[in-house]
């Protein structure tokens, strides 16, 4: 395969946010539907993606292409091909962290009562960061308490996790 630089920068990759490994695969997929001129029918790119184990809603999808092929030609080239594809990638990542996230938190909401106490927030830091002091501690907790409840719900755990 030739080398994913030569279609895509350092800089492009981290601006898209995808990872070398990432840009090879997408390369290979690019390759097999591109036409002559190097394109693939925005029409196919949902079909593609499919394949490719990634879950999208059509619309979302249109958008994503209207707003990645500008000029409008129906076609998109590999770096638009990237664009595309990342934000179903990353997507997927995030998907991934809340799940992890909610099972730490119900690992920490012992009760099972759809929240955990701003000290056990602060033995999670602790463990997660030694070196935090007792005054960083308080300023975290009244940053992501921001009712005041002494109590973070998963959305606020969530929030201050992903941040």
């Amino acid at each position: 395969m030739a080398d994913v630089e030569e279609f895509l920068s350092k800089e492009e990759m981290e601006a898209i946010g995808l990872e070398l490994e990432q840009v090879k695969i997408l390369k290979g997929c690019f390759d097999g539907f591109a036409d002559e001129d190097g394109a693939i029918p925005a029409d196919n790119v949902g079909g593609i993606l499919s394949m490719m184990g990634m879950k999208f809603k059509p619309s979302a999808l249109r958008e994503i292409i209207e707003e990645i092929d500008e000029d409008g030609s129906g076609l998109l080239e590999f770096g638009e091909f990237c664009q595309l594809a990342a934000k179903f990638l990353v997507e997927e990542d995030d998907e991934a962290l809340k799940k992890e996230l909610k099972e730490a938190f119900r690992i920490y909401d012992k009760d099972q009562l759809g929240y955990i106490s701003t000290e056990t927030l602060k033995e999670i830091l602790r463990e997660i960061d030694n070196k935090l002091t007792e005054e960083d501690l308080d300023g975290i907790i009244e940053e992501v308490d921001e009712d005041g409840s002494g109590t973070l719900d998963f959305d606020e755990f969530m929030e201050m996790m992903s941040g």
